[in-house]
């Protein structure tokens, strides 16, 4: 039998094959993005972002007015104790009593407690008043806006004076009933025309347009007095104001270029469309709005520019209202230039770009979508579509598309017709970038106010901004069509 040998077994090794980890992979592309966007985020320019939001702008000037009525200071005829017969601000008629004089004080307050049920009894209020003042507050009420805050001044001045009526016909009754149980001599006086009474005397009562100086602004050595029941009066010293006009003005002291400045707004106001401006003159006069700080009430006024002595004045006309400050000589007024509401924007966004203006005529639908476009006549003679970006539009059929769509001196055919249009007109149009999309894309703004820093600016334009939208800051730090990182 033969031996065994030895056999021996060569094991060779094989290196693995390596797969490729996708996993990896895409971490890798991760990375490598994220750094660049890092590398760029840091190394390129910062653009600051806007959220475009509602506002408004207003522009006022802020006055201290000496205010000038059709009005007289009534004086005593004889000496003695007063009495009044009316409120203060209460409307008369001529021939109505006013207020009472005697020798001695009249004991009203004893003289109350001594009369009859009726006389000493409180204030009854007509139904017919009560009802009509019920029905104003459920009103106010059901319509109360608290940003019109002045609102709460009206309905308070108009249930004053519906009260103010009532408490005179039952002072009147009160003071007859007082004097008859006096036993004292007492002369009545009558209101000498129809007019409001103000229980107030400054020495201004005189004053006008064409009599009143700068000294007469000068609050410092003013002095109002008021007049009581039971004062003592001597003969010829002033018992009452009469205004007799509704009709009433404040005078506000202006600088020189404020003067000019307002001259030229009168002047474009009374010049027609189209005419060149008309010289200003005292008689001519604008519309402005007009708050009275006292209880913040708007109303509009006609304004005018009068000079005295080198000196200029604005002149606020007012027609209505003038109860309401009857016992004012001074109001703190502000003139509202401008009050608009819309989108409010930085001015730092706004730019100026050039655009393509078509007639609206040549704008159609093709390609494989209906986005607009124009056909674009080739050397050949045939006809291409090229699609384009409108950025506005105009009432006279004309819109705007941007110079990198089209070439200036390209032809362009008007659909379904053999009319053609040179491409060569410009428009410039203010905007602002927006970045909704990640890019910068340009919309239009149409301006209708400003301040030093925002502009405000007309919501709902079909090419412009809507509320909170994001702008660029910095309107002049981006180009059209740069994607902008937020």
């Amino acid at each position: 039998m033969a031996p065994k040998g030895n056999h021996s077994i060569d094991i060779k090794k094989f290196r693995a094959r390596r797969e490729m980890n996708l996993g990896i992979f895409l971490f890798a592309i991760v990375f490598i993005y994220l750094l660049v966007t890092v590398i760029m985020y840091f190394t390129g320019d910062t653009i600051s972002v806007y959220e475009v939001r509602e506002g408004s702008i207003v522009n006022d000037n802020s006055y201290t007015g000496l205010v000038l009525r059709q009005e007289e200071a009534v004086s005593a005829e004889t000496g003695g104790y007063i009495s009044y017969y009316q409120n203060g601000n209460s409307k008369v008629k001529t021939g109505m009593p006013v207020y009472a004089m005697s020798a001695q004080k009249l004991d009203t307050e004893t003289a109350s407690a001594g009369a009859d049920d009726t006389a000493a009894s409180p204030v009854s209020l007509n139904p017919e008043v009560q009802a009509g003042m019920i029905y104003q507050m459920q009103d106010f009420n059901e319509n109360y806006d608290p940003a019109d805050f002045s609102a709460v001044y009206s309905l308070k001045n108009e249930i004053t004076a519906a009260l103010q009526d009532t408490f005179s016909a039952t002072r009147t009754e009160q003071l007859a009933t007082v004097i008859s149980a006096s036993g004292l001599e007492v002369s009545t006086y009558t209101a000498p025309r129809d007019g409001i009474i103000a229980l107030t005397v400054d020495g201004l009562e005189s004053l006008t347009k064409d009599t009143f100086t700068a000294e007469d602004f000068d609050r410092t050595a003013y002095e109002s007095k008021a007049l009581e029941d039971q004062m003592k009066i001597s003969s010829g010293s002033p018992v009452y104001r009469l205004i007799t006009s509704e009709d009433w003005s404040v005078i506000v002291q202006l600088d020189r270029e404020t003067a000019e400045q307002f001259k030229e707004e009168i002047s474009a106001a009374n010049t027609p469309a189209g005419e060149d401006a008309v010289p200003i003159d005292e008689n001519k006069s604008m519309s402005v709005k007009v708050r009275i700080d006292k209880d913040s009430e708007t109303m509009w006024a006609d304004f005018s520019i009068l000079s005295r002595d080198g000196k200029y004045y604005g002149c606020l006309d007012l027609d209505n209202s003038m109860i309401r400050y009857a016992e004012e000589r001074y109001l703190n007024i502000e003139l509202i230039l401008e009050d608009e509401s819309g989108l409010k924007i930085p001015r730092s966004s706004v730019v100026e770009e050039k655009f393509y203006v078509l007639p609206e005529e040549y704008i159609t639908s093709g390609g494989n979508s209906s986005s607009d476009g124009v056909m674009v006549r080739q050397e050949g003679g045939s006809a291409v579509f090229r699609p384009v970006n409108i950025y506005d539009s105009s009432e006279d059929g004309e819109v705007c598309v941007s110079r990198e769509d089209l070439s200036e001196g390209d032809i362009l055919i008007k659909p379904e017709s053999s009319d053609t249009y040179t491409v060569g007109k410009t428009r410039s149009l203010q905007g602002v970038y927006n970045i909704n999309k990640g890019y910068a894309v340009f919309k239009k703004v149409d301006i209708l106010c400003e301040n030093d820093e925002y502009y405000i600016v007309r919501e709902g334009d079909s090419y412009g901004l809507s509320n909170y939208d994001h702008i660029v800051q910095e309107g002049s730090s981006v180009s059209p069509e740069e994607v902008v990182f937020q």
